[in-house]
C-alpha cells in the first residue's frame, strides 16, 4: 500500500504505546488491567465526542466471545496444530524465503480501498490469512475493528476540515482587523477625530452598497442548509449504521452553533474591500442602538433604499473595534481548545487500538498487533499533521496580536491551569458541618423550651421578625447545597457543565467549594440565631436584640459586593452579573447560565417574599419601636407583594421573548406561555391569601391546575426529553446518562407530586399546632428540592443535545464580513 511510507515517522509513537501497554508486575490478572484501562479511557475522552471514539467496550465483548470459544478447544487439537505452527514459524524466520514468503504466512492482511464519498477518505477491510479456531467470531471482531477505524478516520477528517476552515476564517478576520486598526490610526493622526480626548474616536467610511436585511440573510442561510442536507443525503450510503448517521450531523453543526440574529450592519469600504461589521446584541447599549437604527431606517430613510451615489458615512468607533477584537480573541481561544480536543481524540484512539490488539494477541496467540497497528498508525487520523501545524500557527498569532509577544501570558488564555483541590477544603467542610449540627441542636432545644413555633405563642414577635431571616437563609443555602450535589452528580455522569454554562475552568466553583460555602454560611447563621435566642432566654428585650438579624443580613450583602479578592470574588461577581442580566432580561442576550439562574429564582419566591419583609422592617426603622405590623398595614408593601411574586416569572418570560427575537424559534413563545400561566397562578395565590373569598379560591384552583398541567408537560417532554413513545427505552429518550431507568420514572413521579404542593394553600393542613410559617417553609423547601432534582435532568438534556451534534467548543460569531460588489 502507498501509505506504508509513513510508518517510520511513527516508530517512536509505536514504541511509546507498547511501553505503556506492558503489564505491571503486581497485576496478575489481565481482567484487572483491562478494567483499569477502560476506566482511564472513559475518564479522559471528550464527553461530547464519546460516540465518535473507538467503541472499546464492544470490542471487549467480541474478544470475550473469542476467548470463550478458544477455551473450549481440546488439548488434542492443540497438539495436532502445534507441529505445523512450529514448522511454519521456523520457515518464516529462515531468510531464504524472503519477505514475500513471510507475508504469505501472516495471520491477517488489511486492504485499503477508496470510499464512495471523498469526504470519508480511505476505507479499511481485514482479510484473514490463517485459519482461526473461532473463525466466525474472529471475523466479527475484525469487522467491528475495521468499522471503528473507518469511523475514527471519517470523524477526524471531518473535524479537521471544520477546524481548518475556522482557522482560515480567523486569519482573514485578523488581517481585516489589522487593516481597519491601521486605517483608524492613520485617520486619527491626520486630525480627523475630535480634539476632545473624552470623546470616543471614530473612523468614517463611505457606504458602498445596499444593506442586507435579517430576513434576506435568513432566507440565504435556509437555502444553504437545504443544499447541505441534499449533499449529505447524496454522500451517505444506504447501508450506513446509525453511528454513521450521527457522524453526518457534523455538517449541520456549524449552522446551528452561535446562530443569533444581529443588527445588519451597513457595508463600508476599507483598503479596497467592501466590509460589514456585525456585533451581536448582547448588551443594552447595543440593543438600544439596534432598535433606534431600525426605527430610523423604517421611519426616516424608507425612500432612500439605494446606496447614495453621492454616498453617506458610517462611523466605526473605537468601541466597535474593541468588541470586534474581543470576538476574534475568543474565537482563537475556542479554536485552540478544539484542536487540543482533536489531539486528545487522536492519542486516546491510538492507545485503544494498541490495547485491544495486544489483548487479541494474548487470547489467540497470534502476531496481529504489529500488522494491524502499522495500518492504524499510517491511517489518516494518526498520520495527518494539519492539526499540529494549525495549533502552532494559532499560538504564534495569539502571542503576537493578543499577548504582546509574551508566551506565558498567552498560555494563560490558551491553556488555563485548573486549580488544585486542597485537602484543607475537605477538612473545613467537616469542621463547619459539625459546628452547624451542634448549633442547630442547641437552637432547636431552646426553641422547644420557649415554645416558639406553636400557634398563638407568646413569642409571636419572634416569628414575625426573626423567623423570616432564618427562613430566608435556610432556603437560600439549601438551594446552594443542592447545586453542589448537582455539580458532583454532573461530574460523575460526565456532563460537561462548565462548557454548557460557559464558565471559566480556572475560576468555576467545584462541588467541594460549594459545600464549604454552604457549611460555613449556615454555621454563621445558626451561630447568630443561637446567640440571639440565648439573649432572649436570659431576659433581654426584643428591642435590645432585634438589630442582630438585620446586621447578619447586612454582613452577607456587604460580603457579596466586597471588591477585595477574598471569598471567591470571581464567583461572587459572576453571580451579580447574572442577576443584573436577569433583571434587565429583554436587553441582554440570554445564555444558558442566565435562564438557568432565572429558573432557580422561580422556585425561590417565598425567599424573595421574606427578603421583602426583612428589608421593609429594617429600612423603615420599625425594629426600633417593635412595630412589626407596620409593613403589613402599608399599602405600598401589599402592592409590592404582587410584584415580588410576579417578578421571577416575568423575568423568565422576557428571556423567552428575547430568545425568540434572537433565534426566531416559536418554541420560545410556547415556553413564554408557561411562565405567563405561572404568573397568573402566583397572582391568584397572593390575592386569595389577602381576601380569603370563595371566588378567589375557585380562581386559584382553576388557574393553578392549568399552570401545573402546562408545567408538567414542559418538564417531561421539553426539558427532560422524556415520554417518547417510539424510543428504544420505554417512554424515555433514546440516550440516557444513567444506567438505571427506574431513576427516571421515580424522578418523574416525584416531580409531579412536588408540583402539586400548591394544594396546601387550599387544604390549609397543619402539623398539629405548628405555626403556619413553619409549614410554609417546609413546602418551600420541597419546591427547592424539586428544582434541584430538575437541574440534573435539565443539564443532562443539554449535554445530550451537544453530544448529538458533537459540539464540544463554542462557535464564536465573527465581526467582519466581506460583501460582493454585485450584492
Amino acid at each position: 500500500m502507498s501509505s506504508w511510507a509513513s510508518i517510520d515517522t511513527h516508530s517512536q509513537a509505536y514504541t511509546h504505546h507498547t511501553q505503556i501497554l506492558q503489564a505491571p508486575p503486581f497485576l496478575s490478572s489481565q481482567r484487572e488491567i483491562m478494567v483499569k484501562f477502560s476506566k482511564q479511557f472513559e475518564g479522559q475522552l471528550v464527553p461530547e465526542w464519546k460516540e465518535a471514539f473507538v467503541d472499546y467496550w464492544q470490542l471487549k465483548k467480541d474478544l470475550k466471545k473469542i476467548h470463550l470459544l478458544n477455551s473450549d478447544t481440546t488439548p488434542t487439537k492443540q497438539q495436532n496444530n502445534s507441529s505445523p505452527n512450529t514448522l511454519f514459524s521456523s520457515l518464516r524466520n529462515f531468510s531464504l524465503f524472503g519477505h514475500h514468503q513471510h507475508r504469505n504466512h501472516e495471520a491477517i492482511h488489511v486492504h485499503k480501498k477508496l470510499a464512495s464519498s471523498a469526504s470519508k477518505g480511505d476505507m479499511y477491510e481485514t482479510e484473514l490469512l490463517e485459519q482461526f479456531a473461532d473463525t466466525d467470531a474472529t471475523k466479527e471482531f475484525f469487522a467491528c475493528l475495521d468499522h471503528q477505524l473507518n469511523k475514527v478516520n471519517q470523524f477526524f477528517r471531518t473535524k479537521e476540515m471544520e477546524f481548518m476552515e475556522r482557522g482560515e476564517s480567523l486569519k482573514k478576520q485578523m488581517e481585516i482587523l489589522i487593516e481597519v486598526k491601521t486605517a483608524f490610526e492613520q485617520q486619527r493622526g491626520k486630525g480627523a477625530v475630535a480634539q476632545d480626548s473624552s470623546e470616543d474616536a471614530s473612523i468614517s467610511y463611505t457606504i458602498s452598497c445596499e444593506e442586507e436585511s435579517v430576513k434576506d440573510r435568513t432566507e440565504q442561510e435556509e437555502q444553504q442548509e437545504n443544499r447541505a442536507d441534499e449533499m449529505e443525503r447524496n454522500d451517505m450510503p444506504s447501508g450506513d449504521s446509525p453511528r454513521s448517521d450521527d457522524l453526518g450531523k457534523l455538517m449541520r453543526m456549524k449552522r446551528e452553533d452561535g446562530k443569533t440574529r444581529t443588527l445588519s450592519g451597513r457595508s463600508f469600504n476599507c483598503q479596497g474591500k467592501n466590509l460589514r461589521i456585525n456585533i451581536p446584541l448582547t448588551t443594552p447599549s447595543r440593543t438600544f442602538s439596534a432598535i433606534s437604527y431600525l426605527v430610523w431606517e423604517d421611519l426616516v430613510n424608507q425612500s432612500s433604499k439605494k446606496c447614495g451615489q453621492e454616498g453617506s458615512k458610517l462611523h466605526v468607533n473605537r468601541t466597535k473595534l474593541r468588541h470586534a477584537e474581543k470576538m476574534i480573541k475568543g474565537a482563537f481561544i475556542e479554536l485552540y481548545k478544539g484542536l487540543g480536543y482533536l489531539n486528545t481524540y487522536r492519542n486516546l484512539n491510538m492507545l485503544a487500538f494498541a490495547k485491544i490488539l495486544k489483548k487479541f494477541d494474548k487470547v489467540t496467540e497470534k502476531q496481529v498487533l504489529p500488522i494491524y497497528l502499522k495500518v492504524v498508525e499510517s491511517s489518516y487520523f494518526n498520520s495527518s499533521d494539519k492539526v499540529t501545524g494549525l495549533g502552532d500557527e494559532v499560538e504564534d498569532l495569539f502571542i503576537k496580536h493578543f499577548a504582546g509577544e509574551d508566551r506565558r501570558k498567552a498560555m494563560k488564555y490558551l491553556k488555563p491551569q485548573h486549580r488544585k483541590e486542597s485537602h484543607s477544603v475537605t477538612f473545613f467542610i467537616g469542621l463547619f458541618t459539625g459546628c452547624f449540627l451542634a448549633l442547630f441542636a442547641g437552637y432547636v432545644i431552646m426553641a422547644r423550651m420557649m415554645d416558639v413555633y406553636r400557634q398563638h405563642s407568646t413569642h409571636s414577635i419572634y416569628m414575625e421578625t426573626v423567623y423570616p431571616v432564618l427562613s430566608m437563609f435556610s432556603l437560600l443555602f439549601l438551594h446552594f447545597f443542592l447545586y453542589g450535589c448537582n455539580v458532583f452528580a454532573w461530574r460523575k455522569a460526565r456532563i460537561n457543565y462548565s462548557f454548557i454554562f460557559e464558565l471559566c475552568p480556572t475560576k468555576e466553583l467545584k462541588y467541594r467549594d460549594v459545600f464549604l460555602i454552604c457549611t460555613a454560611s449556615l454555621s454563621a447563621v445558626m451561630g447568630v440565631m443561637f446567640v440571639h435566642m440565648s439573649l432572649i432566654t436570659k431576659g433581654y428585650s426584643y428591642a435590645q436584640v432585634q438589630p442582630t438579624p438585620g446586621l447578619l443580613v447586612l454582613v452577607f450583602l456587604l460580603l457579596l459586593v466586597c471588591p477585595f479578592n477574598i471569598v471567591y470574588r470571581s464567583s461572587r461577581y459572576c453571580f451579580l452579573r447574572v442577576i443584573r442580566n436577569i433583571i434587565l432580561s429583554p436587553l441582554y442576550k440570554v445564555v444558558m447560565l442566565d435562564f438557568f439562574m432565572a429558573d432557580q429564582l422561580c422556585s425561590q419566591v417565598p425567599m424573595l417574599r421574606n427578603l421583602e419583609y426583612v428589608a421593609c422592617y429594617y429600612i423603615t426603622g420599625s425594629f426600633k419601636n417593635e412595630d412589626y405590623v407596620y409593613c403589613m398595614r402599608a399599602k405600598h408593601y401589599r402592592d409590592l407583594a404582587y410584584a415580588v411574586s410576579f417578578l421571577p416569572y416575568y423575568w423568565r418570560a422576557m428571556q423567552c421573548a428575547r430568545r425568540w427575537f434572537d433565534e426566531g424559534q416559536t418554541s420560545h413563545l410556547v415556553n413564554l406561555g408557561k411562565y405567563v400561566s405561572a404568573m397568573l397562578a402566583a397572582g391568584a395565590k397572593v390575592a386569595y391569601e389577602k381576601e380569603k373569598g370563595v371566588g378567589w379560591l375557585c380562581l386559584l384552583v382553576v388557574v393553578s391546575s392549568a399552570a401545573t398541567v402546562y408545567q408538567l408537560y414542559w418538564d417531561f417532554v421539553k426539558d427532560w426529553g422524556l415520554l417518547q413513545m417510539n424510543s428504544k427505552n420505554p417512554w424515555l429518550r433514546n440516550e440516557l446518562m444513567l444506567r438505571r431507568k427506574i431513576i427516571y420514572y421515580l424522578s418523574m413521579g416525584l416531580n409531579m407530586i412536588l408540583r402539586l404542593a400548591w394544594l396546601q394553600t387550599v387544604l390549609h393542613s397543619s402539623f398539629e399546632n405548628v405555626d403556619y410559617r413553619v409549614t410554609t417553609l417546609f413546602l418551600a423547601a420541597l419546591e427547592v428540592t424539586r428544582r434541584g432534582l430538575w437541574n440534573f435532568f435539565r443539564l443532562e438534556n443539554e449535554h445530550l443535545n451537544n453530544a448529538g451534534k458533537f459540539r464540544a467548543v463554542k462557535t464564536v460569531p465573527l465581526p467582519f464580513h466581506e460583501v460582493d460588489e454585485e450584492d
